[in-house]
């Protein structure tokens, strides 16, 4: 059986099946977007608009907390003619979400799906998702996929991971993992031996397609560099990065060592798959399903070209919507096409989610998430930071409510010295705000180590203790 027939058989039959049987409808839903992305940009506001106002309705008639702001703010989701109506409503927040997460529901809701997030913001964040807005993430993924010559059940390497999902490897997953031709590899501990397993494993699949991080896949990158091994030639089309802002020095390390393009997506699991490029270079929303405006500091629309914080409206979430959901991050809308020719409006450019690697006292490399793991789903923190000052110093400021357990903070300090080293000081400021950077972001992890050790100019040097 060919490579390229068993692709195939994995993308028109096994996964379709593996879709079916969770009860996701993403086959046609991908179907219908691949016929919906060369719409015209006129032909896809209309699509939307009808959209918005049937999934306004929807929400208002189903869910306790809208239908009480619809009545505050007397909004009729019938008389929405345009996006800009959008601007009569309140935004949505994470505040608001944890304090309504009940209210937030629909009540015609089945088989809800529980989340959580740390989010860009280091605000934790628990929340659900039905059916759905999951099949609709899925494929708006899928197509994303598809632009660049790949499709599912083609070798893939992800780097990725939390400690929680990589600990329920199950047999199940394990023979779903296989049959999809997908690897797994922990993006969090990355010591030189285990660094040396990520590039033999790339090395021996020789997958078509990456998956990660851009600061963990460009780190594996200068790795096989320094260790002289050869990268570009296994046949690698792609690296698909995300979860972070991929700047240019991580593009070009990621596309000169692996010999492909680099694909830069961006969303979460809050806010939904926002965007992703395709090859001609043009970053399209997901038009279909998300609505995105860009705010000044005191919440006015902004038009496209200028910065300011980026706002979503995912129109699958019927069962817990989230409608002009504040993201924190920072973008520019772009009123040009791209040359590819579809109808997705654009993002110029997005400040996305930045996070540093971590460097253990023994000097073990690790992602910054391995850290956030641990505060992340704990009641009643309501933002974190997280400072390495130095090998042996690193200090967690802590906002917290009144559901907090204090019982948990030697939990979090025996959870930090664990990944770190016991030798490690582990100080726990407590705080009632936690301020934003002059960017405008909260960056919930900062590594000194790392930014003594590795800088955006150097990127050939080796990550050593």
């Amino acid at each position: 059986m060919s490579l390229n027939f068993y692709t195939r058989v994995v993308s028109s039959c096994l996964f379709p099946l593996h879709e079916k049987l969770k009860h996701h409808g993403t086959v046609p839903i991908r179907k219908e977007m691949e016929r919906t992305q060369w719409l015209s940009p006129e032909r896809m506001e209309k699509l939307r608009i009808d959209r918005l106002r049937a999934f306004l309705s929807n929400v208002g008639e189903h869910v306790p907390y809208y239908r009480n702001v619809f009545q505050t703010h007397q909004f009729n989701p019938a008389i929405v003619k345009n996006l800009e109506d959008l601007a009569q409503l309140p935004f949505l927040t994470k505040e608001i979400i944890r304090a309504n997460t009940d209210q937030l529901k629909s009540e015609i809701a089945q088989n809800l799906s529980r989340f959580n997030t740390g989010g860009s913001s280091g605000e934790p964040l628990i929340f659900f998702l039905g059916n759905e807005r999951i099949s609709h993430d899925v494929a708006a993924k899928w197509r994303a996929t598809r632009w660049w010559g790949v499709d599912i059940g083609d070798p893939e390497i992800v780097v990725w991971g939390s400690p929680i999902e990589l600990g329920t490897q199950d047999k199940v997953r394990q023979i779903r993992d296989s049959l999809l031709r997908t690897k797994l590899l922990p993006a969090f501990e990355m010591t030189e031996a285990k660094l040396d397993s990520f590039v033999d494993e790339i090395r021996s699949m020789r997958p078509k397609m990456l998956f990660g991080y851009p600061s963990a896949l460009a780190h594996i990158a200068q790795h096989a560099e320094s260790r002289g091994l050869r990268m570009n030639d296994l046949g690698i089309r792609v690296a698909f990065v995300t979860s972070e802002k991929l700047y240019d020095h991580q593009r070009e390390h990621i596309s000169r060592v692996f010999g492909c393009r680099v694909a830069n997506g961006y969303g979460g699991r809050d806010a939904g798959f926002i965007a992703h490029a395709c090859p001609s270079g043009g970053m399209h929303i997901t038009a279909e399903d998300i609505i995105v405006e860009i705010v000044d500091d005191a919440g006015n629309l902004l038009p496209h070209g200028q910065a300011g914080e980026i706002v979503t409206t995912h129109l699958a979430t019927n069962d817990f919507p989230f409608i002009r959901y504040r993201t924190g991050d920072v973008g520019i809308l772009d009123d040009k096409p791209c040359s590819c020719g579809r109808g997705l409006p654009l993002l110029k450019e997005i400040q996305g989610r930045t996070t540093d690697f971590i460097v253990a006292q023994n000097g073990t490399v690790m992602h910054g998430l391995a850290l956030v793991y641990i505060l992340r789903d704990l009641p009643g923190v309501s933002k974190f930071k997280i400072i390495q000052e130095n090998l042996l110093l690193t200090r967690i400021q802590l906002e917290t409510d009144s559901q907090f357990d204090e019982t948990a903070i030697p939990l979090i300090v025996a959870g930090f010295k664990q990944r770190l080293g016991e030798a490690v000081q582990i100080d726990i400021e407590r705080v009632t705000d936690i301020p934003k950077e002059s960017s405008g972001k909260y960056r919930y992890v900062v590594s000194n180590v790392k930014a003594a050790l590795f800088s955006p100019n150097d990127t050939d040097k080796v990550l050593t203790q």
